[in-house]
């Protein structure tokens, strides 16, 4: 009698996972989880309840619990700004910049339109040379000209960013400078303020009583491994952009300002091992005036796309890795063990996660990143915290910042969708015939929730997959001009 084949073993993990999901039950509501999440590529997974109530009644207007769920928990997107990490995530963060960037610009999201007629200016700062390397330099009229070495470097030649000579490169310096960047921002907006002040002819006090100065800026790794910074530059009146500023202020006295405030913005690094060195901006710098119009280069929807673009970039656009380097099992100590101590069983000593000699990346780029790890070993640098921050290169800073008062926040918009997601949930309660809350009811919610994990299941990675694909293909079509079918 012949017998049933087993076709178990010719089925891949992921489709046999996919055929245990349908077959939990409610296979739709399983499917709407992972259509939410937009392609997101590693989801946090919860368990837990929420519960909203009539303060007054006590009635329940919504609940929602993770064991009603096909799978016993809830999925929700991880959240990383890195497009490196999570493109879905990241391209919603880029989103929420570009509208907070573009609001201090042209307003909305609660900024008046009269922030259009506040001078303000778009400036690029660059890091000083800590010895020549290969680019591609352009005369006046963009004509190419060679290289140092004599050579005409194609756009995507890997020596680009690299040194002339590795030798008498100066790495400590350049490490030094990117774990200081941060630090040199904020002392320029400071000599700002002051260059100000003494050209109004005023006390700075006397400046801070009539005049703010507002910002928004957005880190960006060049190809030799260092950060320079794209800033809006705005004057406001003493309550922000809510309040517009003193006919006295223009945005040529913003240009004027710049160039000394940055000659005078120093830092001095004392180190008995490599030598007290004194940190300053590079010479190459640009500063324009934003139109309000649109007839210019510099509008407010091109300058805020411009920011956007780089808010969700890190430093694996210099060719460097985007995870720590720093062991987890001892916490980059070395050692485990309480009272009796012993080598981690992990990185047997050397504190790493993985060996540096054995990164994927160029050598210009292995040695920024052992000299950060070095570096991070001497007592003087150890608020620096270089062997965490050794991956970004000496860079310890946000990658986008802003003034308190230049425009509305990420955690604003983020309220406006949830309070949209919301409304669209009470309104399918409606059309359900559930009961919803009145405008002025008072509101309890109370929430337990606990982390499970990260990451799909094999099955749902494959609805995540087709998800992706139509995501892309969506946004091809939609940068051609055409329409879907």
């Amino acid at each position: 009698m012949p017998r049933d084949l087993d076709l178990r073993h010719v089925i891949s993990p992921a489709v046999r996972d996919l055929i245990e999901l349908a077959n939990l039950g409610d296979f739709d509501r399983t499917r709407e989880q992972i259509n939410r999440l937009r392609g997101c590529t590693r989801p946090i997974n919860l368990v837990g309840h929420t519960t909203t109530r009539d303060h007054t009644t006590g009635e329940t207007i919504r609940s929602y619990s993770t064991s009603d769920e096909p799978t016993g928990r809830l999925l929700t997107t991880c959240g990383n700004r890195r497009a490196s990490r999570c493109p879905t995530c990241s391209r919603l963060y880029a989103a929420d910049t570009y509208h907070l960037i573009r609001a201090g610009l042209s307003g909305g999201k609660n900024v008046p339109e009269t922030i259009r007629t506040h001078p303000r200016v778009f400036l690029t700062l660059t890091a000083p040379s800590f010895g020549p390397v290969h680019n591609r330099p352009t005369t006046k009229d963009g004509k190419p000209q060679p290289c140092r070495c004599g050579t005409r470097h194609h756009e995507s030649t890997p020596e680009l960013g690299t040194p002339l000579s590795p030798k008498t490169y100066d790495y400590t310096g350049a490490v030094l400078w990117n774990a200081h960047a941060s630090a040199l921002w904020a002392r320029f907006t400071l000599n700002l303020r002051r260059t100000l002040a003494a050209n109004f002819g005023i006390m700075q006090k006397d400046m801070n009583a009539a005049l703010r100065i507002s910002f928004a800026k957005v880190a960006e790794y060049q190809q030799r491994g260092l950060v320079h910074f794209h800033a809006v530059i705005r004057f406001d009146g003493p309550d922000g952009h809510t309040s517009p500023p003193p006919a006295w202020a223009s945005a040529d006295h913003l240009l004027r300002a710049i160039k000394p405030a940055l000659k005078r913005t120093t830092l001095t690094v004392v180190s008995d091992t490599v030598g007290d060195r004194e940190i300053g901006w590079g010479k190459r710098f640009k500063v324009d005036e934003i139109t309000a119009l649109g007839d210019g280069e510099l509008t407010d929807k091109a300058v805020a796309g411009y920011i956007a673009k780089y808010a969700t970039k890190s430093a694996e656009d210099s060719g460097t890795v985007d995870r720590s380097l720093v062991c987890r099992t001892c916490s980059g100590r070395g050692t485990v063990g309480g009272r009796i101590r012993e080598l981690c069983p992990d990185c047997e000593g050397t504190r790493q996660a993985e060996p540096l000699r054995d990164l994927p990346v160029r050598q210009h780029v292995r040695q920024m990143i052992r000299t950060a790890w070095d570096l991070g070993g001497l007592p003087e640098f150890a608020d620096l915290k270089l062997c965490k921050w050794a991956h970004m290169l000496g860079f310890r800073g946000h990658f986008s910042t802003k003034s308190r008062a230049y425009s509305t926040t990420l955690g604003a918009l983020r309220d406006v969708r949830r309070a949209w997601r919301l409304a669209q949930a009470d309104a399918a309660r409606v059309r359900a015939g559930h009961p919803v809350s009145a405008p002025d009811t008072v509101l309890v919610t109370e929430s337990s929730w606990a982390y499970l994990a990260s990451g799909y299941r094999p099955g749902e990675e494959l609805l995540a997959n087709q998800i992706r694909h139509d995501v892309s293909q969506a946004q091809r079509l939609k940068h051609e001009g055409l329409e879907p079918a």
